[in-house]
């Protein structure tokens, strides 16, 4: 069952991307020399700093412009999506609900769409670690991938006006903590991967169904234009993929702020204007212009900002209360994953994961 036609995403999103700012050939090479000699160097910062050890040897980061970044990205849809559309197709062909939905649409427009979409982000993501690579041609597949976005970078740091170096170091510091988070901890690639596919396969819906989320859609974009805070991720979903998505966006708030929380902590030691960096950083965050906030809310970017912020504040106040090693116990299995009303109460997490003798008592 094809349901979204890949090379149309590809070609689509490399047609509408908007090009990254000038640079000269002598400049555009300085700075993929320097990001990846950065990313080395913030990868010892990370480890050092939070204590964990990778299981694989780093390297230095992939750069890529942002053709290059939509590239990536339909790879990494088609690893966890093509699965799914395949058990979806099964169940069809048995009799099964599954997949009558998904085969009303055509494959050439949802290609389309997808392509548009990450036309827009590939002009705003820096870096990414990336969890879903195609298999390598032995069959093998990768654990991952660290990225960074050159043009995005270069873009961001004259935006900001701030020390090219300084800030190079401080995005790889974050990027660098995530990538640190999957190879230290191999079970939670197979953790997300398996909440994204529960979220994707829980997307059966009736007729009916159907024109009520698309209802809600619509009200959650003119909610958007009225300053509101629709948005279309939580407007159409089922109660139960609310709860799924509950479990997603506890997972990503912890890795988000804890990459926000290690790339402020550490700044000071190494990049030695960081304070100016975040404050600036910070306000090109929240002073987008009209139709980039209303887009922004409708993705879901602006809840992703809240994720990091919410996420920081659990990492700060579990390291504050219990120190690095305790918190660390985070990472242990799924089972010790904060829930997202333990990311809101940080105390709730560690009487569960650090101390559980006190509650007994």
């Amino acid at each position: 069952m094809t349901v979204i036609d890949w090379d149309v995403a590809v070609n689509t999103g490399v047609r509408l991307v908007r090009p990254g700012p000038q640079v000269d050939l002598s400049e555009a090479r300085q700075a993929v020399v320097q990001l990846r000699e950065l990313s080395t160097v913030a990868a010892g910062h990370v480890r050092d700093f939070t204590g964990m050890n990778p299981l694989e040897p780093a390297g230095p980061a992939v750069i890529v412009d942002r053709p290059g970044w939509i590239r990536a990205n339909v790879d990494g849809f088609r690893v966890v999506i093509e699965p799914v559309l395949e058990q979806m197709a099964a169940e069809r062909l048995n009799g099964g609900p599954a997949g009558n939905l998904t085969s009303a649409v055509g494959s050439r427009i949802t290609g389309m769409q997808l392509g548009a979409l990450l036309s827009y982000l590939a002009g705003k993501v820096l870096g990414q670690y990336e969890l879903f690579l195609p298999p390598d041609p032995d069959g093998t597949l990768p654990t991952g991938r660290l990225t960074l976005v050159a043009p995005n970078i270069v873009n961001a740091e004259r935006e900001l006006d701030v020390d090219a170096r300084d800030f190079r170091l401080w995005v790889c510091l974050h990027e660098e903590t995530h990538r640190m988070q999957f190879t230290a901890n191999p079970w939670l690639r197979d953790h997300v991967h398996g909440l994204m596919q529960e979220l994707l396969l829980s997307s059966e819906m009736s007729a009916a169904d159907l024109i009520g989320r698309l209802r809600a859609a619509g009200e959650a974009v003119a909610d958007a234009v009225r300053g509101g805070e629709g948005n279309l991720l939580t407007a159409i979903q089922s109660p139960e993929q609310s709860e799924i998505m509950d479990r997603v966006t506890a997972v990503m708030s912890l890795a988000e702020g804890h990459g926000d929380f290690v790339m402020d902590a550490v700044g000071p030691e190494v990049v030695p204007t960081v304070s100016t960096i975040r404050a600036r950083f910070q306000k090109r965050r929240e002073a987008a212009n009209p139709v980039d906030r209303i887009l922004r809310q409708l993705l879901g970017m602006d809840m992703k900002m809240r994720q990091y912020e919410e996420g920081a504040a659990f990492v700060r106040a579990v390291v504050a209360q219990v120190g690095m090693t305790e918190f660390n116990k985070v990472w242990t299995s799924s089972e010790t994953l904060p829930t997202l009303a333990e990311i809101r109460d940080p105390t709730a997490w560690i009487n569960r994961v650090v101390r559980p003798a006190a509650i007994t008592e």
